[in-house]
């Protein structure tokens, strides 16, 4: 669905990314992980075209839309979550979920309203609250539903566990999961939390100073030490199975 080729971006005199090469099948969730400074977020930003890609090609579902406009990436199918959630604060969960919902036929609202409130019940009785008094956690869950709202074929997900408790990361986690099984949402994740991250995922990339330097499935890389060493803190990953 997404086939990244070699992909190079910055800003300004600054090269950030350099000749990488990516591809996500539909269906899939895709991690990539990297430490801070390593071009995640750059990575997601040059796929939605700020910046714009200085060598290279993005190819969504056998279009180019490298030089396409950034608002026409959701009528493709794209939606982006960024890091820092963005939502719109001082509007009500209610609005900032039809801001969402733009660019899709208005017939659809109601069931994409209930579908996103099906997964995150605590919105249900938020609708009238405004979004910057929400919490950490139910902010992140209207930053992922107002998404869903334009029923994105992908989704483009930067750091949703950031600044997150443990049990909001682990519901967050379980509901990528949910869209992508349930409802057939192909996923690009950037995560700092590589553990979580590559539990989840079908496919894992890891990034350094804006180079792939490593890619396997998910059990792969959180079975590899160098990948232990460097991103799970100790954790103890389990082996990957021979049989």
């Amino acid at each position: 669905m997404l086939t990244i080729r070699g992909l190079s971006s910055g800003y300004g005199a600054i090269e950030v990314l350099e000749d990488l090469d990516i591809d996500v099948a539909s269906g899939e969730i895709v991690t990539l992980i990297g430490a801070n400074g390593a071009g995640k977020t750059t990575l997601l930003m040059t796929i939605c075209g700020k910046p714009r890609a200085r060598a290279g090609s993005i190819v969504f579902d056998g279009e180019d839309i490298t030089h396409l406009p950034t608002h026409m990436m959701v009528r493709r199918g794209i939606a982006h979550v960024p890091e820092g959630r963005h939502i719109f604060p001082r509007m009500t969960v209610l609005d900032n979920l039809h801001m969402g919902a733009l660019s899709v036929d208005p017939k659809f609202f109601d069931e994409d309203m209930e579908r996103a409130l099906t997964l995150f019940p605590i919105l249900k009785d938020r609708l009238k609250q405004r979004g910057g008094t929400l919490s950490g956690g139910e902010q992140q869950m209207l930053a992922i539903a107002r998404a869903l709202m334009s029923r994105p074929r992908m989704l483009l997900l930067d750091e949703p566990s950031l600044g997150l408790a443990p049990l909001i990361v682990r519901q967050v986690f379980d509901t990528i999961a949910t869209v992508n099984r349930e409802h057939g949402v192909t996923v690009f994740l950037i995560e700092q939390n590589a553990f979580q991250a590559l539990k989840l995922a079908h496919r894992g990339y890891i990034l350094v100073n804006g180079r792939i330097v490593m890619q396997g499935l998910g059990s792969e890389l959180l079975a590899n030490p160098d990948v232990q060493s460097a991103y799970l803190e100790g954790r103890a990953a389990p082996k990957v199975s021979t049989t």
